[in-house]
């Protein structure tokens, strides 16, 4: 078997068998192949796409790469969430304690931010003390422990993925819908759940900015769970605006603790709502949607989520007081108040661009080397549909280092969209594919 022989059936469109697959990555893996062919066969896979067979074979052995995290003594029913990245996407920090306090397990691998969109591992972190799970040793013990077990990522864990990622960045082969799948998948399959739910962003702040390409991705993930025999659901849901109203790291846990406690944003609670009743319903002991809303909803009424986050924060190293008392979180200096130059109702919040206006102040990442400033962040005062007068203030701009204010600034009064017409408030749940 040749490597040159394997690329040409993926340049002429012809199905690779798992023998071939495995050869390939082997290959791949034991550092046997030049960039150059690895690249060949990347850029073919771009244009030519994989069969279903082919999908799930590759990321089968992706997944095979590395370390597998089983929970052998925790018996829970246990469901992996994952968020293709936005911009305020605080979900997890959300719906883990709900899930844990539902009876069920959160078990997931976890990731930093780069660029607009944030990541749950730097949230959880602006919380002294805090420390993820580096090993399936601490993961297992902090998930028995309390239901939630979010570890970091790990050069353990399908190490195949960040070689070939590491091409397919400078190859302008990142957008290849098989290839993105395979990377998720790989990752998600290679901890136990009994169930995937796939949060799909679309939209301005997303990385699939419509519909369709969103659908496309949702729909190979969902192929390549029931190919391994996963339950796998996914649901599209609108990134064009900011999720909730803060964007940063410690004002994204702030907001997350405000809606354990029951104050809430309609479009976070909206997300966290629908995920967590697809996990109960697919669990099997529920049948109807509303009831499955309905024992969401006690969760956060009776406190038991938020008791849950306090319990992972403190299995985790931090202090569990923050829950109580935001003076513990780290805190910016200074705040600027970005005003409406007109009228009108919000039309557009371009995500992106608030993504961009909150990185560029320290709370995301240009590269992935860079230091965060936990405490800044933005917080917007209005959302979509909102009337806003000339003079009222759209967005509080946190911040310690006031190098990039300016840009900040323009950044978030760019994002605004004041049209003279009032628009209805965008839907949340775009779509919901089983």
């Amino acid at each position: 078997m040749r490597i040159v022989d394997l690329i040409q059936k993926k340049r002429d469109n012809i199905e690779l068998t798992k023998e071939e697959i495995d050869y390939f990555l082997d290959e791949v893996q034991n550092n046997n192949m030049p960039d150059y062919q690895l690249s060949s066969f990347l850029m073919a896979t771009y244009f030519n796409g994989m069969t279903d067979n082919e999908m799930i074979e590759f990321t089968k052995k992706m997944r095979d790469s590395g370390d597998i995290i089983k929970f052998e003594k925790l018996n829970k029913y246990l469901v992996d969430k994952h968020s293709t990245g936005g911009v305020g996407d605080k979900v997890t920090v959300v719906l883990a304690p709900i899930i844990a306090a539902l009876g069920m397990g959160t078990t997931k691998l976890s990731g930093r931010g780069l660029g607009h969109t944030g990541g749950t591992i730097d949230k959880f972190e602006s919380i002294k003390g805090f420390k993820f799970s580096g090993t399936k040793e601490e993961i297992q013990k902090i998930a028995n422990a309390c239901g939630i077990g979010l570890m970091g990522s790990s050069d353990k864990i399908v190490p195949l993925d960040k070689k070939i990622y590491a091409l397919r960045d400078v190859t302008a082969t990142v957008a290849s819908i098989p290839l993105i799948a395979s990377s998720i998948m790989s990752k998600k399959l290679a901890v136990q759940s009994d169930v995937i739910i796939l949060d799909v962003k679309v939209g301005d702040g997303a990385f699939m900015k419509d519909i369709n390409s969103a659908s496309l991705l949702a729909q190979a993930m969902i192929k390549i769970g029931k190919g391994v025999d996963r339950k796998t659901y996914a649901i599209l849901t609108n990134m064009d605006e900011p999720l909730g109203k803060s964007i940063g790291n410690a004002v994204e846990i702030i907001e997350g603790i405000e809606a354990l406690k029951g104050n809430y944003e309609d479009d976070l609670f909206e997300v966290v709502s629908e995920i967590a009743s697809l996990a109960i319903l697919s669990k099997g002991d529920i049948k109807d949607k509303n009831e499955a809303k309905k024992m969401v909803k006690e969760v956060i009424d009776n406190k038991k989520a938020l008791e849950k986050l306090k319990e992972f924060i403190s299995n985790s190293g931090g202090d569990k007081d923050i829950v109580d008392n935001y003076e513990l979180l780290p805190k910016a200096k200074n705040e600027y108040k970005v005003i409406s130059k007109k009228a009108g109702y919000v039309e557009k919040i371009k995500a992106e661009e608030i993504g961009h206006a909150a990185m560029i102040i320290g709370a995301g990442r240009r590269t992935k080397e860079d230091e965060l400033d936990y405490a800044a962040g933005i917080i917007l005062s209005k959302k979509v549909s909102d009337y806003v007068k000339e003079g009222e203030v759209l967005a509080t701009i946190l911040y310690n280092n006031s190098e990039s204010l300016e840009d900040s600034i323009n950044n978030i009064l760019d994002a605004y969209v004041i049209s003279d017409k009032k628009v209805e408030k965008p839907k949340s749940i775009l779509k919901i594919i089983e």
